[in-house]
């Protein structure tokens, strides 16, 4: 069966119209509430989200559905969604819930949700939520003495922040360091800087003011341009780039290079290997990282393991091959030692961590290896996906086959959460890469 509302990462689209609206999160809300009381008896929600102006409405939606069919509320308010993970599991709640679209601008929003041991639902899990969602005779609301009661968590902030620490050394400070971080006016725009600040850090704050629409804005780990500027005017010793909902990450280093996902994990599994934490014996990845990635894990004796894009794919790889360390070039870094999604702040701990141990700055331990060119373009379509036309899948895979035979990579999918078909290529030859690209987008846009 096809799933009608989830994508890759929850259920995703522009605010105020399908499936993002709040008659949508207002069934929802039922649905996965008579889901998981199947199951539990606590009956207890979560519910956190980020900065977008949306985000109310969908928290007030998602609210009323939870209550009518008599799961607790406790409403956390404005956190990055790997608290909400942890927060599910520490308060052992039956479901967590978050409200975000990640990356993408306000006009966007998304709904997430978390099963009670932390970790994003399976597609099994998703399924049986849509039944309801499409069946809803079947949802059963409380008579008026058993409907939910709905409270504020006031700690949620703190709590998340004393679970990030423990991923710094203990023991160690950041005293005599200036960190920047830019929190995309988003969900991190508290707890990155306090954590930063409580560990020792001189902290430049960037982005921390969110008006509901300036979130992901021209800042944060997709638009590095302010956070490199200010890493360079106030010689900071590293920069930390956050998206909206902080669970994701990009580094400027102290000489203003820009640091993506695979070298972020490169240097967090050198370390982990130098201090005999990594397990496994390999680190998982998408089929989006670098190849470069993939020859410099080989020569510190660690494995390189691919998923499909998605960190659900990744950490779902990661708890069966008993790793804990994963992630995607995009940013989104999982260490399962301390979270059960990717997370933008612990992974920077990681990085500082891995300074703290080495004594080095961060330009001489984030540069780990030379990347092999890649190529990438995203085509935006209308309705279905031009994947599906089966004359198109075709000369995509002979263009493949062909890339394949000339030492070079391709990699065509559909995203998860936007309409773009993205294309990436990836070899020694940029010359032959942006030909074969150029050409392989005519063929999916349909152009002549």
């Amino acid at each position: 069966m096809k799933k009608r509302f989830f994508g890759t990462d929850g259920i995703r689209g522009e605010a105020n119209k399908w499936p993002m609206t709040a008659e949508t999160a207002l069934h929802l809300g039922m649905a996965a509430g008579t889901y998981f009381k199947r199951h539990n008896q606590s009956n207890l929600v979560i519910i956190g989200k980020d900065t977008r102006r949306s985000g109310y409405m969908l928290e007030f939606a998602l609210v009323s559905g939870f209550a009518a069919v008599g799961m607790e509320v406790r409403i956390i308010g404005p956190v990055p969604t790997p608290a909400v993970g942890i927060l599910t599991r520490s308060l052992r709640a039956d479901l967590g819930v978050m409200i975000s679209a990640s990356h993408n601008g306000f006009a966007d929003n998304g709904i997430k949700l978390f099963g009670p041991d932390g970790f994003k639902l399976s597609d099994e899990q998703e399924l049986e939520i849509e039944k309801l969602l499409e069946n809803p005779e079947a949802i059963k609301r409380s008579p008026p003495h058993q409907i939910g009661q709905v409270k504020s968590f006031e700690d949620a902030r703190g709590r998340y922040v004393e679970f990030a620490k423990f991923a710094f050394p203990r023991g160690a400070r950041l005293d005599g360091l200036r960190v920047a971080v830019d929190c995309a006016n988003g969900a991190a725009y508290k707890t990155a800087p306090w954590a930063l600040r409580e560990l020792g850090a001189e902290v430049v704050e960037i982005a921390v003011e969110p008006n509901g629409m300036n979130i992901n804005d021209g800042c944060g780990s997709t638009d590095l341009g302010l956070l490199k500027r200010k890493v360079l005017e106030r010689r900071a010793d590293i920069g930390i780039g956050l998206d909206g909902d902080a669970d994701r990450i990009a580094i400027i280093d102290d000489k203003g290079n820009e640091i993506d996902g695979d070298q972020i994990i490169a240097a967090i599994a050198r370390d982990m290997v130098e201090q005999g934490t990594l397990k496994g014996g390999a680190v998982v990845t998408t089929i989006m990282s670098n190849l470069g990635l993939e020859k410099f894990l080989k020569s510190i004796g660690v494995e390189l393991i691919r998923t499909d894009v998605g960190d659900r794919q990744v950490v779902a790889a990661m708890r069966e091959k008993g790793c804990n360390l994963g992630g995607e070039q995009s940013g989104h870094i999982v260490s399962l030692d301390y979270a059960t999604t990717g997370d933008g702040l612990i992974s920077a701990l990681l990085v500082l961590g891995a300074m703290s141990h080495n004594g080095k700055k961060s330009s001489e331990i984030l540069n780990c290896f030379k990347p092999a060119p890649q190529i990438k373009k995203n085509i935006r379509y209308s309705g279905t996906s031009p994947l599906a036309n089966k004359e198109i899948a075709k000369q995509v895979e002979e263009v493949k086959k062909s890339l394949e035979e000339n030492g070079a990579r391709l990699v065509v999918r559909t995203s998860g959460t936007e309409p773009l078909v993205r294309l990436m290529a990836e070899g020694d030859d940029v010359d032959y890469l942006e030909k074969t690209i150029n050409s392989l987008a005519k063929i999916v846009s349909g152009e002549k």
